[in-house]
């Protein structure tokens, strides 16, 4: 077994691992940000010369490939290996212990450390033994290196004293701020020595450089990262300490910072301000001058916040006149108006009044001025809708003000609770073993809670006594001990039986206790009552039964502004963590879970031998060469969970759907659900620039998108009950695949059992392997399967008698999303059958046909019909709708065999409703109705290059029927195949019978994003595959044959869209390779910026586990070529869809119309269809009228070429420049077509 152990020798002195990548997986209640790339890694030494550790690299990267692969060939199918447990209370800061690889995961957890003995036949090889002496070897070189390097260290760490000694004597003769951060207000004058003062000559303490010293808080971050980060990190500990009223030792980090020649420039004006603010609080104006003093010694210039901390003190203290006039005069000099101190900085009542006072002892006629209304940037597209020649009467909500305000009572505590604990749907039978299997728990949980409150508090205690270094221990103060106790309960009952990765689980218990921060902050009594108030008002927009009805959200919210002591950006103040301080976080949580939670071995088996053994562990999973550590739960606490049989399931309120309407987004920090934070743009973890775009836009800018988002945000729905009864029933009698119901985990095939004999084969031995492995990852996938759909059932059934919202958010391109991550309108065919409007509509005189219509869309049997032979035939089969409504499970289940069957069966069912009905059109529908586009990014493409031909093939032409652009595909390849085989080209020949729809259709579909000739030979490949008489031995040479063809036909019927296309990427790539970004605003105004950079990794040492972040957004990083070259066409395409999507939605709104979309599907009511059909043709027609690439052209030129203009003459420019400006200024020419045609197709959007 010594060889499935890893030499600690190979740890500490410098062994360069793999770089090992994964994706976080899914837990049982995952959150909604996805997206940074995790990996584990090796911490690196950087003690050995480079040379020498360049040419040990390579070795140690084999060995320890090797030593992966002995681990798995030993433990045969065993596909984990368990980790020693970690003793780590109390943890010191950056301690890292030697991974060392035990024996199997069922052998330790038995206790039985000799017992770990292959199941299959032993193997021994010859590359064992050598694998032996190259690390005999290794060890002998790296000794003799140990004696070099102690020569060497020797000599420096003697220099490094003399140099220590001469500083600390220099910094004898001078003291320094911050020197006695304990003294600080002992030495503070009074405040009646301060008004003998004016403002510009208070006296500050001298400010000399000083030594380094060991309090240094970015030393938690590694070298590698940025400034950026490193200024992040100091920022949040800040107000991590001042949020704890730890107003002195905040002072302390920044005075320590500030003292330093390389720590100065990182400190930030945002930073001052936050002491600035802490120390008006206190009415220390001496403290308040020495910042002021630093920050102009920094080179930095007071704002309006600086300001506004010093007249609060002022105001506070009662300061004389001559110092407040003083102020005001300084604060005239820097340019700053006395006014915008009440529109622009975030304020309190008492802190207002404050400010107020010392103002008014100055100018005593002083009062706030009202808001200016800011001037909106409107588009040529919205100058219509933003008009306000003619009054407007905008669309409100099913429900009273009283309804609405008792609805949102009920949101404030689900978010104030920060949880919510539902029925799950699933039945599961109550046993006597069910009874006993709950007390145990009950028990256990008991003791887990005092275990962990006692490693908690040990673990702070010895963190406390460690003044002089910076940990974590502010981060641990900042919530009840219970509450961390409470939260890392929660991770353990939340882990999937398989386990979950470590990164995983290591960032949401950290984004927990940041998230659960934050609501204490903004529950705060002047902080909510303000918010209150505020919302309250706001709900007489939306009431039936108010007269408010002439304003957008939005407007409505920016005039409630206006009138209040307080402004929105009080609520966003807050900063996110950076990854280092969440990782360490999140480990230290996770390390203590793992050390405190033990239970007895003798639960289930009492002739086993009685000892406690530890609840959780740390293992490593294996994936291919990589190992990825887990933290598994031990299979006796999963048994005794499943006895248990709970009927609960715990979700964060920020995951489920809001029960009031959503907070309006004003700005790029405010808006969607109460209390929750959440970004107007989602992005992966990390990635700053997409924010840091939105909040520099001049006001007004990005109105048009909030108001978008605001009015789907605003859209009501109910749960269509009588199919979530049916679906609940089949999820309990073990799914449907045909209808796509995930059946139980019971239902997972059965590992095989038996043991291979001695002599087996290696074959042998190989086919048992992969029968396990492929049994578990079965297993694991089935499981994801069900708790997705247990999750979305449960949350439905919990809001089945509800009025619910979906509040909305956007991405980097501008498409938008319901954050609600499980149950939302963007699901699977399953979610978006048991969602309804919540306002019904009489059906109207067409209501009723298009539910038809719809209908047999749905079912995908007449796609390339037309709409009167839709219509005929859903008549021809009525029999079978009603039969199908009335018996969906004993009928003729006609809609079980149909493309979508769960939204085939809610429209039957509506259809029953309807024809049943006296008058079917006075029925009130709740019924959505969509309306898809046709191969929508083609249809962009053709209207941008005006081409005819391809406008034709995807319905921007009037037609009699639709057009299918797949099948016109397949129609040409299928005439060039005809020519290759009577050219007697073999696989052509082959290939006779088999070309069709199916087979091209991803791949014409996706071309328009830029999948490649690769990704396109793969998806053909997959459709070839899954051809039952297609010969196999020739999917290869088809596949490759195949995609050749489709390509060229495309390009044949879209010249102009492959013309416009090749342009977008030859600029990216020229963009990208100057070392820029590309970047674009849409015709809506959003700015928009590609974040694909070169991938940073970051090292976050720990003692269980080394973790390696991989961050490809970081804006220091070059940009990474390909990506941003590839993802430019598709990008921008998005970003035309989302435009038009949202130029819909405004216009719709102010007909008066529900809408919702799902990226090019518009959702709307069946009476409204057709008024929604013209609005969503005449947006399309508005869009492309403007002259959209020509003003991407003058975009980029302007801005990646502004310099090489500025220069005049040609003789000055490099080659690169000359081919940048002649591509960025070529814009393709435009063929023929007339836009007018799209409002006059049928088939564009059906």
């Amino acid at each position: 077994m010594s060889v499935l152990r890893l030499r600690a020798s190979l740890l500490s002195r410098g062994a360069a691992g793999l770089g090992r990548t994964l994706r976080p997986e899914g837990s049982s209640c995952p959150g909604p940000e996805k997206g940074t790339w995790w990996t584990w890694g090796r911490r690196y030494s950087v003690n050995a010369p480079e040379w020498d550790r360049r040419r040990d690299a390579g070795q140690v990267e084999l060995l320890e490939v090797l030593e992966a692969r002995v681990r798995q060939l030993q433990n045969e199918y065993v596909s984990e290996v368990t980790v020693n447990r970690v003793e780590m209370a109390p943890q010191r800061a950056g301690s890292q212990k030697d991974l060392q690889a035990l024996g199997l995961v069922e052998d330790r957890a038995r206790g039985d450390a000799n017992s770990a003995k292959p199941i299959v036949g032993k193997t021994t090889a010859w590359w064992v033994e050598k694998l032996t002496q190259e690390k005999s070897k290794l060890h002998k070189r790296q000794q003799k290196l140990e004696v070099k390097l102690k020569n060497k260290t020797f000599c420096e760490n003697q220099m490094k004293k003399r140099e220590k000694a001469r500083k600390w004597k220099e910094s004898k003769e001078t003291p320094y701020i911050g020197q006695e951060k304990a003294t600080v207000r002992e030495e503070t004058p009074g405040p009646h020595s301060v008004r003998q003062k004016s403002f510009k000559d208070l006296k500050v303490l001298e400010e000399n450089k000083t030594c380094v010293d060991d309090s240094d808080p970015s030393r938690l971050i590694p070298d590698m990262v940025r400034h950026s980060k490193k200024q992040l990190f100091i920022l949040t500990t800040l107000e991590c300490l001042l949020s704890q009223n730890h107003v002195t030792q905040a002072n302390h980090l920044l005075v320590t910072h500030f003292n330093r020649s390389g720590s100065q420039k990182l400190l930030t004006l945002t930073m001052y301000n936050s002491l600035l603010k802490a120390w008006a609080k206190q009415g220390s104006l001496y403290q308040i001058s020495t910042l002021f003093s630093m920050m102009n010694k920094s080179g930095l210039t007071p704002d309006l916040v600086s300001y506004a901390s010093v007249l609060e003190c002022m105001g506070r203290i009662n300061a004389d006149f001559e110092i407040i006039k003083s102020c005001l005069d300084q604060m005239a000099t820097d340019g700053l108006l006395l006014e915008n101190l009440f529109h622009k900085v975030a304020f309190h009542r008492q802190e207002r009044l404050m400010v107020l006072r010392a103002i008014q002892k100055v100018e005593p006629g002083f009062s706030p001025p009202p808001a200016s209304s800011h001037k909106i940037t409107i588009s040529p597209l919205l100058r219509d809708f933003y008009s306000k020649e003619k009054s407007v009467s905008y669309p409100k909500l099913p429900l009273s003000l009283l309804e609405l305000q008792e609805r949102f009572q009920q949101q404030l505590k689900l978010e104030s609770a920060m949880t919510i604990t539902i029925d799950s749907v699933e039945k599961k039978p109550l046993t006597n073993q069910s009874h006993h299997a709950r007390k145990l728990l009950k028990d256990l949980k008991s003791q887990w809670q005092e275990a962990l409150m006692k490693t908690f508090r040990e673990t702070k205690v010895h963190m406390s006594k460690l003044q002089h270094q910076v940990n974590l221990y502010p981060y641990l103060c900042l919530l009840k001990d219970s509450d961390y106790v409470d939260l890392m309960l929660q991770a353990l009952f939340n882990l999937p039986p398989h386990g979950d990765s470590l990164i995983h689980l290591v960032m949401d218990l950290a984004m927990k206790v940041y998230n659960k921060n934050l609501i204490q902050k903004k529950v705060k009594p002047f902080v909510l009552d303000e918010l209150k108030r505020k919302y309250m008002n706001y709900l007489h927009l939306l009431a039936k039964d108010t007269q408010l009805d002439s304003c957008l959200p939005r407007e409505h919210w920016e005039s409630l502004e206006s009138e209040t002591t307080i402004c929105s950006d009080f609520f966003t103040e807050e900063k996110v963590w950076p990854e280092v301080v969440l990782v360490r976080l999140g480990t230290q949580l996770v390390e203590m879970l793992v050390q405190s939670v033990h239970m007895p071995s003798d639960l289930f088996s009492p002739q086993a031998e009685k000892k406690v053994i530890p609840v959780l562990y740390h293992v490593y999973s294996f994936l291919s060469i990589k190992q990825v550590g887990f933290i598994k739960p031990h299979p006796t606490f999963n048994q005794l969970v499943a006895e248990a049989a709970y009927t609960k399931l715990t979700f964060d309120s920020s995951l489920m759907p809001m029960l009031c309407p959503p907070k309006p987004w004003t700005s790029p920090l405010f808006g969607a659900y109460i209390l929750h934070s959440t970004k107007l743009m989602r992005c992966l973890e990390g990635t700053v620039q997409h924010q840091e775009m939105l909040e520099s836009c001049p006001q007004g800018q990005l109105h048009s998108v909030l108001d978008a988002l605001n009015l789907l945000g605003n859209c009501a729905w109910k749960v269509n009950q009588p199919v979530l009864d049916l679906i609940i029933s089949i999820f309990n009698d073990k799914g449907s695949k045909k209808l796509d119901v995930p059946p139980p985990i019971s239902e997972a095939p059965i590992p095989p059992s038996h043991q291979l004999s001695k002599d087996a084969s290696s074959l042998e031995k190989a086919k048992l392997r992969r029968e396990i492995v492929q049994c578990h990852k079965i297993a694991r996938e089935m499981y994801s399967l069900r708790m997705d759909a247990l999750y979305k059932l449960s949350i439905a059934h919990h809001l089945r008698d509800q009025i619910f919202w979906f509040p909305h958010n956007m991405d980097f391109r501008g498409r938008t999303y319901p954050c609600p991550p499980h149950f939302n309108h963007l699901g699977s065919d399953l979610t978006r059958a048991i969602l309804l409007f919540a306002e019904g509509k009489p059906l109207g005189p067409n209501g009723l046909n298009w539910l038809k219509i719809h209908l047999i869309n749905l079912t995908g049997l007449k796609k390339r019909e037309s709409l009167q032979a839709r219509l005929a035939y859903a008549n021809e089969i009525l029999d079978d709708i009603l039969d199908s409504a009335d018996n969906p499970l004993t009928g003729r289940k006609w809609w079980m065999d149909v493309d979508e069957p769960w939204q085939a069966l809610a429209c039957c069912m509506e259809i029953a409703s309807a024809v049943r009905s006296p008058d079917p059109e006075a029925y009130i529908s709740h019924f959505p109705v969509h309306q898809d586009g046709s191969c929508n990014g083609l249809q962009h493409y053709a209207a941008l290059g005006r081409d005819v031909v391809g406008a034709t093939s995807v319905n921007l032409m009037p037609c009699d029927v639709p057009q299918d652009v797949y099948s016109g595909v397949a129609q040409l390849v299928e005439e060039q195949r005809r020519k290759d085989a009577t050219k007697g080209h073999s696989i052509a020949q082959v290939l006779e019978g088999f070309i069709g729809r199916k087979v091209v259709k991803q791949t014409v579909m996706t071309v328009v994003y830029g999948v490649t000739h690769y990704g396109g030979r793969l998806q053909i490949e997959k459709r070839l595959k899954e051809l039952d008489d297609f010969p196999k031995d020739y999917v290869w040479e088809a596949s490759m044959y195949l995609s050749r063809l489709v390509f060229s036909s495309l390009g044949e019927m879209f010249s102009a869209t492959r013309e416009i296309q090749d342009w977008l990427t030859k600029s990216a790539h020229l963009i990208s390779k100057s070392g820029s970004t590309v970047q674009w605003v849409t015709p809506l105004g959003l700015p928009i910026i590609q974040p694909y950079h070169k991938t940073q990794k970051i090292i976050v040492p720990g003692s269980m586990q080394s973790l390696c972040l991989l961050s490809c957004s970081d804006v220091n990083q070059k940009p990474n070529t390909l990506k941003q070259t590839n993802a430019f066409p598709p990008n921008f395409i998005h970003s035309l869809d989302s435009t038009h999507m949202m130029l819909t939605a405004l216009y719709c709104h102010r007909k008066g119309l529900t809408f919702v979309s799902v990226h090019d599907c518009f959702w709307t009511h069946a009476s409204t269809v057709d008024i929604m059909n013209e609005v969503c043709r005449e947006q399309f027609v508005n869009l492309h009228s403007q002259p959209i690439l020509q003003e991407l052209s003058h975009y980029l030129v302007q801005k990646y070429c502004s310099k090489t203009q500025s220069r005049g003459s040609s003789e000055g420019k490099s080659v690169n420049e000359k081919l940048m400006l002649r591509t960025l200024s070529h814009v393709p020419e435009r063929g023929d077509f007339d836009l007018q045609n799209v409002k006059k197709s049928t088939y564009f959007f059906s």
